[in-house]
């Protein structure tokens, strides 16, 4: 799998659509997950998308992201609501989508925040993830992130820890961000009323 390996954490800063993390509005952080190779993933040197229904694929995801907050371990303060959504990958449309589901850990004390990101940096490898990157984003404020690929499905994880400057001391949080390779949709689906 493996699909996003091969971008940098630091190509990922671009934002997220309005309705995503309140926090982050409230905060002006953001980050994404360029899906720049997740969308090659049927190309001649990736394994073709294995085809499963949109509903399995979002369910898949928002479990994915339950044992990443599992991992981090913080039983307190807010997590952000709303699961998994879909986008077209670039290739094919109107055949082949995959899953985001960004959120965040928020309303806890910066000392909280980080110790459940060093948890995550260490859970990740115990259960199935190979981390590809970590260290600090290239922002002033300098957040520890980290990218991890499942081992053992299409999906991979950006996280990053947001407690250093303005916006990190005035709403720390840990900002996560699970993504998929593309799916193909069953024959028959209509993607467009997914997106």
């Amino acid at each position: 799998m493996n699909r996003l390996r091969h971008q940098s954490a630091r190509r990922r800063r671009a934002s997220f659509a309005v309705a995503i993390v309140l926090p982050l509005i409230m905060t002006g952080c953001s980050k994404s997950v360029n899906t720049e190779n997740a969308n090659d993933a049927a190309s001649e040197s990736s394994p073709k998308p294995a085809t499963l229904a949109v509903d399995k694929a979002r369910a898949k995801a928002n479990h994915i992201s339950s044992q990443i907050l599992d991992m981090i371990g913080i039983t307190e303060g807010q997590v952000t609501q709303g699961g998994a959504g879909v986008s077209p990958c670039d290739r094919d449309p109107e055949h082949l989508y995959l899953l985001r589901h960004p959120w965040s850990v928020y309303e806890v004390a910066p000392e909280k925040l980080k110790v459940g990101f060093q948890r995550l940096r260490e859970q990740l490898p115990k259960n199935g993830w190979k981390i590809v990157d970590y260290g600090p984003d290239t922002s002033a404020n300098k957040n520890l992130e980290l990218t991890a690929d499942s081992e053992n499905e299409p999906f991979s994880v950006d996280a990053s820890l947001h407690i250093t400057g303005s916006s990190g001391k005035k709403q720390p949080l840990i900002l996560v961000h699970v993504v998929s390779g593309c799916y193909r949709a069953p024959e028959g689906t209509d993607l467009s009323k997914e997106y």
